[in-house]
Protein backbone atom coordinates (compact mmCIF):
# COMPACT_ATOMS: atom_id res chain seq x y z
CA UNK A 1 0.00 0.00 0.00
CA UNK A 2 1.46 3.74 -1.05
CA UNK A 3 2.28 5.83 1.33
CA UNK A 4 0.18 9.14 1.77
CA UNK A 5 1.67 12.10 0.71
CA UNK A 6 2.60 14.79 3.57
CA UNK A 7 3.05 18.17 2.69
CA UNK A 8 5.00 21.26 4.69
CA UNK A 9 3.22 23.84 6.81
CA UNK A 10 1.79 26.60 4.99
CA UNK A 11 3.25 28.78 7.48
CA UNK A 12 6.82 27.46 6.56
CA UNK A 13 6.14 27.41 3.33
CA UNK A 14 5.21 31.24 2.66
CA UNK A 15 8.27 31.40 4.85
CA UNK A 16 10.72 29.72 2.43
CA UNK A 17 9.17 27.67 -0.62
CA UNK A 18 6.49 30.42 -2.04
CA UNK A 19 8.90 32.80 -2.01
CA UNK A 20 9.62 31.22 -5.46
CA UNK A 21 8.53 32.81 -8.46
CA UNK A 22 7.73 30.06 -9.96
CA UNK A 23 5.71 29.13 -7.22
CA UNK A 24 3.60 32.47 -7.66
CA UNK A 25 0.55 30.26 -8.15
CA UNK A 26 -0.25 28.94 -4.95
CA UNK A 27 -0.58 32.14 -3.54
CA UNK A 28 -2.31 33.45 -6.43
CA UNK A 29 -4.78 30.64 -6.07
CA UNK A 30 -5.53 31.16 -2.48
CA UNK A 31 -6.26 35.33 -3.28
CA UNK A 32 -7.87 34.76 -5.93
CA UNK A 33 -10.06 31.92 -4.18
CA UNK A 34 -10.67 34.68 -1.26
CA UNK A 35 -11.17 38.10 -3.14
CA UNK A 36 -13.68 36.40 -5.40
CA UNK A 37 -11.41 37.73 -8.53
CA UNK A 38 -8.58 36.91 -10.66
CA UNK A 39 -5.18 37.71 -8.78
CA UNK A 40 -1.95 37.84 -10.69
CA UNK A 41 1.22 38.28 -8.30
CA UNK A 42 3.46 40.78 -10.02
CA UNK A 43 6.54 40.35 -7.06
CA UNK A 44 7.43 40.02 -3.40
CA UNK A 45 8.21 42.32 -2.09
CA UNK A 46 10.58 42.69 1.21
CA UNK A 47 9.24 43.33 4.87
CA UNK A 48 10.93 43.60 8.39
CA UNK A 49 9.81 40.10 9.27
CA UNK A 50 11.05 38.03 6.36
CA UNK A 51 13.49 36.43 8.90
CA UNK A 52 15.49 33.81 7.97
CA UNK A 53 16.30 32.63 11.28
CA UNK A 54 13.79 30.31 12.91
CA UNK A 55 14.52 32.61 16.36
CA UNK A 56 13.44 35.40 14.93
CA UNK A 57 9.86 36.66 15.31
CA UNK A 58 8.94 32.63 15.30
CA UNK A 59 4.91 33.42 15.72
CA UNK A 60 5.00 35.40 12.66
CA UNK A 61 5.11 34.73 9.16
CA UNK A 62 4.42 37.62 6.91
CA UNK A 63 4.90 37.81 2.72
CA UNK A 64 4.32 40.89 1.19
CA UNK A 65 2.96 40.84 -2.48
CA UNK A 66 2.24 43.37 -5.08
CA UNK A 67 -0.49 42.84 -7.77
CA UNK A 68 -0.08 43.91 -11.86
CA UNK A 69 -2.12 47.26 -10.62
CA UNK A 70 -0.79 47.86 -7.83
CA UNK A 71 -2.39 46.47 -4.79
CA UNK A 72 -0.52 45.04 -2.13
CA UNK A 73 -1.46 41.75 -0.30
CA UNK A 74 0.59 41.69 3.57
CA UNK A 75 -0.18 37.97 4.45
CA UNK A 76 0.26 36.88 7.93
CA UNK A 77 0.23 33.71 10.16
CA UNK A 78 -0.54 33.57 13.75
CA UNK A 79 0.39 30.35 15.10
CA UNK A 80 0.16 32.11 19.42
CA UNK A 81 -2.58 33.50 21.02
CA UNK A 82 -2.03 37.21 20.80
CA UNK A 83 -4.63 39.49 22.84
CA UNK A 84 -3.61 42.45 20.23
CA UNK A 85 -3.60 40.93 17.19
CA UNK A 86 -6.23 43.28 15.85
CA UNK A 87 -4.45 46.14 16.49
CA UNK A 88 -1.60 44.62 14.71
CA UNK A 89 -3.47 44.22 11.87
CA UNK A 90 -4.33 48.02 11.78
CA UNK A 91 -0.90 48.50 12.57
CA UNK A 92 1.00 46.71 9.19
CA UNK A 93 -1.59 48.02 6.99
CA UNK A 94 -1.36 51.64 7.95
CA UNK A 95 2.59 51.43 7.88
CA UNK A 96 2.85 49.58 4.61
CA UNK A 97 0.10 52.59 3.58
CA UNK A 98 2.73 55.20 4.54
CA UNK A 99 5.62 53.41 3.53
CA UNK A 100 4.81 53.43 -0.09
CA UNK A 101 4.62 57.22 -0.97
CA UNK A 102 6.79 59.54 -1.21
CA UNK A 103 6.57 62.82 0.37
CA UNK A 104 5.01 65.52 -2.18
CA UNK A 105 2.97 62.84 -4.04
CA UNK A 106 -0.93 63.32 -3.93
CA UNK A 107 -2.97 61.21 -1.98
CA UNK A 108 -4.11 59.88 -4.77
CA UNK A 109 -0.98 57.92 -5.30
CA UNK A 110 -2.36 55.96 -2.01
CA UNK A 111 -2.23 51.83 -2.90
CA UNK A 112 -4.89 49.96 -2.07
CA UNK A 113 -3.77 47.13 0.41
CA UNK A 114 -5.52 44.10 1.55
CA UNK A 115 -4.33 42.44 5.02
CA UNK A 116 -4.71 39.05 4.83
CA UNK A 117 -4.46 36.70 8.49
CA UNK A 118 -4.30 33.08 8.97
CA UNK A 119 -4.74 32.41 12.72
CA UNK A 120 -4.47 29.28 14.56
CA UNK A 121 -5.60 30.38 17.58
CA UNK A 122 -9.33 31.68 18.83
CA UNK A 123 -9.07 35.38 17.70
CA UNK A 124 -12.38 37.25 19.01
CA UNK A 125 -15.61 35.83 19.21
CA UNK A 126 -17.31 34.19 16.47
CA UNK A 127 -18.91 31.57 14.67
CA UNK A 128 -17.48 31.57 11.74
CA UNK A 129 -14.05 31.06 10.26
CA UNK A 130 -13.34 33.74 7.21
CA UNK A 131 -14.07 37.61 8.59
CA UNK A 132 -13.90 40.24 5.75
CA UNK A 133 -13.47 43.96 7.38
CA UNK A 134 -13.95 46.81 5.12
CA UNK A 135 -14.53 50.88 5.60
CA UNK A 136 -17.81 51.87 5.20
CA UNK A 137 -19.27 55.46 6.17
CA UNK A 138 -22.95 55.40 7.04
CA UNK A 139 -25.81 58.39 7.92
CA UNK A 140 -26.07 58.54 11.46
CA UNK A 141 -29.94 59.86 11.18
CA UNK A 142 -30.62 57.49 6.98
CA UNK A 143 -28.17 54.87 7.49
CA UNK A 144 -26.92 55.50 3.86
CA UNK A 145 -23.83 54.78 3.00
CA UNK A 146 -21.32 57.48 1.68
CA UNK A 147 -20.69 57.03 -2.28
CA UNK A 148 -18.16 58.80 -4.71
CA UNK A 149 -19.33 60.97 -7.40
CA UNK A 150 -19.51 60.16 -10.81
CA UNK A 151 -15.91 62.25 -10.93
CA UNK A 152 -14.46 60.07 -8.59
CA UNK A 153 -14.84 57.33 -9.68
CA UNK A 154 -13.72 57.92 -13.03
CA UNK A 155 -10.59 59.49 -11.33
CA UNK A 156 -10.00 56.86 -9.27
CA UNK A 157 -11.10 53.71 -11.18
CA UNK A 158 -12.99 52.32 -8.27
CA UNK A 159 -16.78 51.87 -7.22
CA UNK A 160 -17.26 52.64 -3.83
CA UNK A 161 -14.93 54.28 -1.05
CA UNK A 162 -14.15 51.47 0.82
CA UNK A 163 -12.17 50.29 -2.76
CA UNK A 164 -9.89 52.89 -1.34
CA UNK A 165 -9.27 51.65 1.99
CA UNK A 166 -7.41 48.43 3.42
CA UNK A 167 -9.59 46.19 3.80
CA UNK A 168 -8.91 43.01 6.23
CA UNK A 169 -9.56 39.14 5.50
CA UNK A 170 -8.73 36.50 9.44
CA UNK A 171 -8.86 32.82 8.72
CA UNK A 172 -9.89 30.99 11.60
CA UNK A 173 -7.96 27.57 10.53
CA UNK A 174 -7.34 26.26 14.02
CA UNK A 175 -10.20 23.62 14.19
CA UNK A 176 -11.75 23.45 10.56
CA UNK A 177 -11.33 20.29 9.68
CA UNK A 178 -14.31 19.51 7.03
CA UNK A 179 -13.52 18.62 3.24
CA UNK A 180 -15.98 20.61 1.08
CA UNK A 181 -16.67 21.11 -2.81
CA UNK A 182 -16.59 24.81 -1.57
CA UNK A 183 -13.07 26.49 -2.63
CA UNK A 184 -12.64 28.53 0.18
CA UNK A 185 -13.60 25.70 2.67
CA UNK A 186 -10.95 23.96 0.63
CA UNK A 187 -8.35 26.31 1.08
CA UNK A 188 -9.26 26.53 5.01
CA UNK A 189 -9.22 23.09 5.54
CA UNK A 190 -5.48 22.80 4.05
CA UNK A 191 -4.12 25.42 5.48
CA UNK A 192 -5.45 23.69 9.12
CA UNK A 193 -4.70 20.05 8.32
CA UNK A 194 -2.04 20.60 6.03
CA UNK A 195 -3.34 17.52 3.90
CA UNK A 196 -4.61 18.89 0.30
CA UNK A 197 -6.87 15.81 -0.99
CA UNK A 198 -6.58 14.04 -4.65
CA UNK A 199 -10.14 15.94 -5.16
CA UNK A 200 -8.74 19.55 -4.27
CA UNK A 201 -10.07 21.55 -7.06
CA UNK A 202 -9.70 25.09 -5.64
CA UNK A 203 -7.58 27.53 -7.30
CA UNK A 204 -3.58 27.23 -6.21
CA UNK A 205 -4.88 23.60 -5.19
CA UNK A 206 -3.61 21.17 -8.11
CA UNK A 207 -0.17 23.27 -8.10
CA UNK A 208 0.16 23.54 -3.95
CA UNK A 209 -0.30 19.15 -4.08
CA UNK A 210 2.89 19.34 -6.28
CA UNK A 211 5.31 22.09 -4.77
CA UNK A 212 4.74 21.49 -0.96
CA UNK A 213 5.81 17.73 -1.04
CA UNK A 214 7.75 17.03 2.22
CA UNK A 215 9.88 14.28 -0.81
CA UNK A 216 10.81 17.05 -2.37
CA UNK A 217 12.67 18.97 -0.06
CA UNK A 218 16.62 18.89 -0.08
CA UNK A 219 18.29 17.47 3.04
CA UNK A 220 19.08 21.57 3.71
CA UNK A 221 15.62 22.38 3.61
CA UNK A 222 14.11 19.46 5.25
CA UNK A 223 16.46 19.87 8.42
CA UNK A 224 15.23 23.77 8.68
CA UNK A 225 11.88 22.17 8.59
CA UNK A 226 11.65 19.77 11.11
CA UNK A 227 13.46 22.77 13.44
CA UNK A 228 10.46 24.97 12.40
CA UNK A 229 8.25 21.60 14.07
CA UNK A 230 10.73 21.79 17.07
CA UNK A 231 10.55 25.36 18.05
CA UNK A 232 6.22 25.53 17.29
CA UNK A 233 5.99 22.44 19.95
CA UNK A 234 8.45 24.13 22.30
CA UNK A 235 6.82 27.90 21.63
CA UNK A 236 3.70 26.27 22.63
CA UNK A 237 3.97 24.31 25.59
CA UNK A 238 5.46 27.28 27.26
CA UNK A 239 2.55 29.16 26.51
CA UNK A 240 0.18 26.29 27.62
CA UNK A 241 2.52 25.98 30.71
CA UNK A 242 2.56 29.61 31.98
CA UNK A 243 -1.34 29.65 31.63
CA UNK A 244 -1.69 26.52 34.08
CA UNK A 245 1.04 27.30 36.18
CA UNK A 246 -0.41 30.98 36.48
CA UNK A 247 -3.76 29.61 37.00
CA UNK A 248 -3.08 26.78 39.57
CA UNK A 249 -0.79 29.65 41.35
CA UNK A 250 -3.44 32.29 41.06
CA UNK A 251 -6.88 30.02 42.29
CA UNK A 252 -4.36 29.05 45.39
CA UNK A 253 -2.82 32.31 46.54
CA UNK A 254 -6.33 33.85 45.91
CA UNK A 255 -8.20 31.55 48.07
CA UNK A 256 -5.97 31.54 50.81
CA UNK A 257 -6.35 35.41 51.17
CA UNK A 258 -9.97 35.33 50.63
CA UNK A 259 -10.61 32.24 53.41
CA UNK A 260 -8.05 34.74 55.52
CA UNK A 261 -9.51 38.02 54.97
CA UNK A 262 -13.15 36.48 55.17
CA UNK A 263 -14.88 38.72 52.89
CA UNK A 264 -16.61 38.11 49.47
CA UNK A 265 -14.75 41.14 48.25
CA UNK A 266 -11.46 39.95 49.96
CA UNK A 267 -11.53 36.78 48.12
CA UNK A 268 -12.89 38.69 44.91
CA UNK A 269 -9.46 40.75 44.79
CA UNK A 270 -7.63 37.99 46.32
CA UNK A 271 -8.29 35.61 43.71
CA UNK A 272 -7.66 38.49 41.13
CA UNK A 273 -4.00 39.76 42.76
CA UNK A 274 -2.99 35.85 42.89
CA UNK A 275 -3.79 34.85 39.43
CA UNK A 276 -2.15 38.49 37.92
CA UNK A 277 0.83 37.24 40.21
CA UNK A 278 1.31 33.67 39.37
CA UNK A 279 0.66 33.94 36.09
CA UNK A 280 3.68 36.93 35.95
CA UNK A 281 5.95 33.95 37.91
CA UNK A 282 5.02 31.95 35.92
CA UNK A 283 5.47 33.74 32.56
CA UNK A 284 9.67 34.88 33.91
CA UNK A 285 10.12 31.15 34.09
CA UNK A 286 8.99 30.54 30.52
CA UNK A 287 11.17 33.43 29.28
CA UNK A 288 14.36 31.94 31.03
CA UNK A 289 13.44 28.47 29.25
CA UNK A 290 12.84 30.35 26.39
CA UNK A 291 16.41 32.61 26.75
CA UNK A 292 17.92 29.57 27.48
CA UNK A 293 17.23 27.87 24.05
CA UNK A 294 18.50 30.84 22.53
CA UNK A 295 15.12 33.24 21.37
CA UNK A 296 16.17 36.58 20.50
CA UNK A 297 14.71 39.31 23.66
CA UNK A 298 12.32 40.72 20.92
CA UNK A 299 10.57 37.39 20.72
CA UNK A 300 10.09 36.74 24.30
CA UNK A 301 8.49 39.83 24.79
CA UNK A 302 6.07 39.03 22.04
CA UNK A 303 5.45 36.01 23.80
CA UNK A 304 5.62 36.84 27.18
CA UNK A 305 4.84 40.66 27.60
CA UNK A 306 7.79 41.22 29.95
CA UNK A 307 9.96 44.32 28.53
CA UNK A 308 12.75 43.95 27.37
CA UNK A 309 14.77 45.30 30.28
CA UNK A 310 13.28 42.83 32.78
CA UNK A 311 14.17 39.71 30.05
CA UNK A 312 17.81 41.13 30.02
CA UNK A 313 17.96 40.90 34.00
CA UNK A 314 16.80 36.81 34.01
Amino acid sequence: MQDKEQYVRFDWAMKRLLRDKANYVVLEGLITTLLGKKITIKKLLESESNQENDNDKQNRVDLLAEDEQGAFYLMEVQNETEVAYFQRMLFGASKLVTEYINRGQGYENIRKVYSINIVYFNLGQGKDYVYHGKTEFRGLHDNDILELSPFQRQKFEVDAVSDLYPEYYILKANDFNKWSKEPLEQWIYVLCTGDIPDDANAPGLSEAREKLKIARMTKSELNSYYRHLDNVVILRDNIDTARAEGKAEGRAEGRAEGRAEGRAEGRAEGRAEGRAEGEREAMIKNARKMKALGADVAFITSVTGLSEAEIQQL
